[in-house]
């Protein structure tokens, strides 16, 4: 059983470091079903590639005491295939990795690096499309190469047995965590009792990312060996925790940017040195001249179907739906509450059946992806990007450029130079504490402009709000459309 990790981030040896493991020497370790082995097969600058190599001893399993883990038949493929054993050596042998310690490199920790992982044979019995299912909502590039029965009987036709390559930029720990979970997913079984402690592991270790994931039911289903009472426990806690965890942030763009000081309390408001004119009956929030620019634009598209990314509480949605040349309306978020206080905003219980029709609204989250997002001419991300973590940007960027990919999408972030016009926010701080980052001008037209690059797009920024000469508006739009020949391809 083999595992083999890559790198080409330089200097690519500080694999190394995050691995625990010295490149220059074989470390060997006992485990209670054999042995594990790591070494390294290349260690340059360039490239780097540690391997761990599993040794299970069948024979002692076969007759070992211990019922949670003897097996009935000496022949079988266990010493071979990626199987829940790999998952225990993970943890064992990488542990550190696994919970994202380095003292020696810890800003690698953090940092998404280029990883490759290659798993020699792994069970998959739904065939490829089961692996693709698993791992590319999650970011990565997946290759297989499915084995036949026997090499020197083709007839026989083809194993349940793949050679799995996954690649992505993510950290290390992130691509560890995932291993260790869907290992024992794809091979139906583990080799140890199933109890309550499983669905500690399985809470832990899918925390942040399984929670939207499209298959989180059937993963935890064979994670916890179709234990039905396990399963139900598992994602009722799953979804408990992630309403808790992600209430605050479905309606962070709503709370964060109101625009007239009430008792201090709101960080994000109004600057008091901008100029305001002598005469106002109403004065238009800086996160409803958000909506209103989204808006704009859809309709200057042309769009007919239209995605609303991180939808929130329905504030976008309430004014598409007014809108009858969007024909479908799909509003996604990963907060059950903000969906749900989306439905109320909107009246969903009592709109007429053909306005009902009109609109979607899905629980989901934006670094998975999701065939439901396909086939729409445009997408509004409005005031999202910065609630995501830095390493899982990639991913987003896959999930809606290259899987998604509408004609039209249009991007707004919080332009990060405009903070110091705000009295009461702290130097170096950002507006929201769910904000994971705050981009300048400079860096959010940077990233926009590689994406597009790489997306067979073009962009141009507009800025969102009351200008200053200085620093710029306090909000900045980004509206990406597809070049003249990938839009004739499309048609």
């Amino acid at each position: 059983m083999l595992l083999t990790i890559s790198t080409t981030h330089q200097p690519a040896t500080d694999l190394g470091y995050l691995l625990h493991k010295n490149p220059a020497s074989l470390q060997s370790f006992s485990l209670n079903f054999g042995q594990a082995h790591v070494f390294y097969t290349e260690t340059s600058i360039e490239r780097c590639t540690a391997a761990l190599l599993l040794d299970i001893n069948t024979v002692d399993l076969v007759r070992s005491k211990d019922s949670s883990i003897s097996m009935d038949q000496y022949v079988n493929d266990r010493p071979y295939v990626a199987s829940s054993f790999l998952s225990v050596a993970l943890a064992d042998v990488f542990g550190a990795a696994l919970n994202g310690r380095c003292k020696q490199r810890p800003e690698l920790v953090t940092s998404a690096i280029p990883l490759e992982a290659k798993i020699t044979v792994i069970p998959s019995r739904k065939g490829e499309e089961w692996l693709r299912k698993l791992f590319e909502p999650l970011g990565y590039q997946v290759e297989t190469l499915q084995h036949g029965l026997d090499a020197e009987h083709p007839e026989w036709g083809d194993s349940p047995y793949f050679t799995l390559t996954l690649r992505a930029t993510c950290r290390l720990s992130e691509l560890l965590t995932h291993l260790y979970v869907l290992i024992p997913v794809l091979d139906n079984a583990k080799h140890y009792w199933i109890g309550n402690d499983e669905v500690e592991k399985l809470l832990k270790r899918g925390s942040g990312w399984l929670q939207g994931h499209p298959e989180r039911r059937q993963i935890a289903y064979n994670y916890l060996r179709h234990k039905h009472n396990l399963t139900r426990d598992a994602l009722e806690r799953l979804l408990t925790e992630d309403v808790q965890q992600e209430e605050d942030t479905a309606s962070a763009t709503e709370a964060e940017e109101a625009d007239v000081t009430t008792s201090g309390s709101i960080i994000d408001v109004e600057p008091a040195v901008e100029s305001v004119p002598a005469v106002e009956e109403k004065r238009t929030s800086l996160h409803e001249q958000r909506l209103d620019a989204a808006l704009e634009v859809l309709k200057q598209s042309g769009a007919r179907r239209v995605l609303d990314l991180g939808c929130g509480e329905g504030r976008l949605l309430k004014k598409l739906l007014q809108e009858k040349n969007f024909e479908h309306i799909l509003g996604l978020d990963v907060s059950y509450h903000a969906l749900e206080l989306a439905q109320k905003r909107l009246h969903m219980e009592r709109m007429a059946p053909r306005q009902r029709a009109r609109i979607t609204l899905l629980h989901g989250a934006l670094t998975y992806r999701d065939k439901r997002l396909a086939g729409y001419d445009a997408a509004a991300v409005i005031e999202v990007i910065e609630h995501l973590d830095p390493a899982r940007l990639s991913a987003f960027e896959r999930v809606l450029f290259e899987f998604a990919h509408p004609a039209t999408v249009i991007i707004t972030t919080p332009n990060a130079e405009y903070n110091v016009k705000y009295e009461t926010l702290d130097a170096g701080t950002f507006r929201h504490q769910d904000h994971r980052f705050e981009w300048t001008r400079t860096q959010f037209q940077d990233w926009a402009a590689q994406v597009a690059e790489r997306s067979g797009y073009q962009v141009r920024f507009a800025p969102i709000g009351t200008e200053d000469t200085e620093v710029g508006a306090p909000s900045q739009m980004g509206v990406f459309s597809l070049r003249a020949a990938n839009a004739e391809d499309e048609i």
